[in-house]
């Protein structure tokens, strides 16, 4: 069962000042949590999530949850968009305005080149929070539909942002083209 008081410990520290990624990797802890990506108004302007507190120049993007946050955040969101929803979030919502490319492995991922330059953007446009608790899947759950950040389809309201998302992520899969297992064998004729 849910406890309202870790879950109002962990929203007033998801919402205390975001820091800057180059100052949050150093400092993430290897225990389990909660994170919040935090982006000015400015960026990914269409998308409404609710202001911080301590700055309200920035504003909710993303909730997510991790048994291991210092893991997740570097080895999977920044570095990896076979293993993170909001890189495959953030890469759909930009793929024309920075020309990302994808390619088919066992999934659909960013091309090598593309995988550093969103990690770039990442690191020029987000900041983060965290707030470390051994069992985070409930706290996430309610913290997404207290907080309503606008990139979370999990716990998310029908309605414009949802349908936005659900399109970038669909136009980020449809970029690298069939799975490969799909394509007609080599040297077969394709049907005219």
């Amino acid at each position: 069962m849910l406890d309202d008081v870790s879950a109002r410990q962990a929203e007033t520290r998801l919402l205390a000042a975001p820091r800057t990624l180059d100052t949050a990797v150093t400092d993430l802890p290897t225990t389990a949590g909660l994170y919040a990506w935090w982006a000015p108004v400015d960026v990914l302007a269409s998308f409404d999530g609710p202001a911080n507190p301590d700055d309200p120049s920035l504003r909710l993007l993303y909730l997510g949850k991790a048994k291991r946050l210092r893991s997740r955040i570097i080895s999977n969101h920044l570095r990896d968009s076979g293993r993170s929803t909001l890189r495959r979030t953030l890469a759909g919502l930009l793929l024309s305005a920075e020309g990302y490319r994808t390619v088919w492995t066992d999934r659909v991922v960013l091309a090598g080149e593309d995988e550093r330059r969103l990690t770039d953007w990442m690191y020029r446009h987000l900041t983060l929070t965290w707030s470390e608790h051994p069992d985070p899947v409930p706290l996430e759950t309610a913290l997404i539909s207290r907080l309503r950040p606008p990139l979370n389809v999990d716990g998310a309201d029908q309605g414009t942002a949802l349908d936005r998302v659900k399109q970038a992520r669909s136009l980020y899969y449809a970029s690298a083209g069939p799975r490969p297992d799909q394509l007609p064998p080599t040297g077969e004729r394709q049907p005219s």
